[in-house]
């Protein structure tokens, strides 16, 4: 049984030595703050389906444990030419705390799970890697149940990462777009992150193309100067020269599914 302290511990875990929400991508404190929310808010029989890349990650969920008293599935949808690359996080995700009752390995054009299975799917910094988002969201549409909800979080700002394998960054906008063409409705949309934690991960991905004694050196200076990219977002947050013009580093979308 997973006990409050030891989410905690798994939280906190993530967030330095996956995730590094306080050093260099602080723009994933919203993943943790709606999956908490979640898992709070969603009724203990329900069924949570998850879409991530388990693979990546020694082929384990890494948001499982924050749903331990309801029913959750994952399904991996790295592609099998990812897989062979093997996980890059293998080492550090091998904990105790990560156990799932059922993880499935799926082409994400036919996942193998029947209609209406689920309450809630959360979508965790996938899209991008999917090369027809239109497919898996008509698999979503297929897989979820009436007046269930649909979760998405991406990010904005990135460098082109697994390349070939890094396809779209679509807005918040975008997917509104593609999830009401779909049947959904009711939508409620997040921001994280603004321009200068914006500037702060450029310099860290600057940094990373530095000779090794430099990069020491400038990374140990981003680690002190990031705090300040941090505290600057949330005290600047309007663009005084644009109108209608903002610079958030990841989204989230909420969705329900009215027209199944």
């Amino acid at each position: 049984m997973i006990k409050n302290n030891d989410l905690d511990k798994h939280e906190k875990f993530l967030r330095e030595k996956v995730f590094y929400t306080n050093s260099k991508w602080s723009h994933f404190n919203l993943i943790f703050k709606d999956i908490k929310r979640f898992a709070q808010e969603t009724k203990k029989n329900s069924t949570i389906l998850s879409l991530e890349r388990n693979s990546l990650y020694g082929g384990v969920s890494l948001f499982a444990p924050f749903f331990y008293k309801q029913n959750f599935v994952s399904v991996d949808c790295v592609s099998p030419k990812l897989k062979k690359r093997g996980a890059y996080n293998r080492v550090n995700v091998k904990t105790n705390l990560i156990s799932m009752k059922k993880n499935y390995q799926f082409n994400y054009k036919k996942i193998k799970l029947p209609n209406s299975f689920a309450d809630l799917i959360i979508v965790p910094n996938l899209m991008h890697h999917i090369d027809d988002v239109e497919v898996l969201l008509k698999q979503i549409k297929r897989i979820l149940k009436k007046n269930g909800k649909v979760y998405i979080f991406e990010p904005l700002v990135r460098e082109l990462h697994q390349v070939p394998e890094d396809y779209y960054r679509i807005t918040p906008y975008g997917f509104k777009k593609l999830l009401k063409k779909n049947g959904f409705s009711n939508f409620k949309i997040k921001f994280d992150g603004g321009p200068f934690t914006a500037v702060g991960y450029c310099w860290d991905q600057a940094i990373q193309f530095l000779p090794r004694k430099l990069r020491l050196q400038k990374s140990k200076w981003l680690k002190k100067k990031f705090p300040e990219f941090i505290s600057m977002d949330k005290k600047y947050k309007k663009n005084n020269v644009r109108k209608n013009t903002i610079f958030p580093m990841s989204f989230s979308i909420q969705s329900k599914l009215i027209n199944k």
